[in-house]
């Protein structure tokens, strides 16, 4: 094994414990408005493995390679390190109010600071950007698009049923964050 392979290891080890230790530590509370969630939780605990798997196995059964450059492979690992930190980080920022399942807590406020003000769901975008690492590194199309395409649109379904509970709850402060801001990507989308 390369150095590189071995980075490539360690990161997906630290990818899904992290995602792991966050869905068993972060979950709402007894006093938090529940039952927002529509299994977006579950969804997203189907659709991220799955494509991990599927990713990982076309990158194995097909020659379907994006690029004969080597340079795939770095960008694509500087996705996922990029992306499993700065989740870390968003999510930390958020502290308390940040729960693996769409919730609103006690005293929940909308955060503008930071990522959130160019972007609504940052740690979304990070997760993302981990999940295109992988099909980079992988370096296959068929990889590419299972690693990125079924968590997108789990993400996307999720992003939906969040911001419905935001408006209900914030109503017109949300709205005009929402104006402001982009959902996933800085200045486009």
């Amino acid at each position: 094994m390369n150095t590189l392979e071995i980075i490539f290891t360690i990161s997906m080890i630290v990818w899904f414990l992290s995602e792991f230790l966050y869905k068993n530590i972060l979950k709402s509370g007894e006093k938090d408005k529940k039952d927002k969630d529509k299994s977006t939780l579950n969804l997203l605990w189907i659709a991220i493995p799955l494509s991990v798997a599927l990713a990982v196995t076309f990158s194995y059964i097909t020659e379907f390679p994006i690029t004969n450059e080597i340079w795939i492979l770095y960008v694509g690992e500087a996705f996922i390190l990029i992306g499993i930190i700065l989740r870390f980080v968003i999510i930390r920022s958020l502290g308390k109010y940040f729960t693996v399942d769409v919730t609103i807590r006690e005293n929940h406020k909308i955060k503008k600071e930071g990522f959130y003000k160019y972007l609504r769901h940052p740690s979304y975008s990070f997760s993302l950007l981990t999940s295109l690492g992988l099909g980079l590194y992988l370096n296959n199309w068929l990889s590419l698009l299972f690693a990125f395409i079924p968590p997108f649109i789990a993400f996307s379904y999720r992003i939906k049923i969040e911001e419905r509970t935001l408006i209900e709850q914030f109503g017109e402060e949300y709205l005009e964050y929402r104006r402001k801001t982009k959902k996933l990507i800085p200045f486009v989308y």
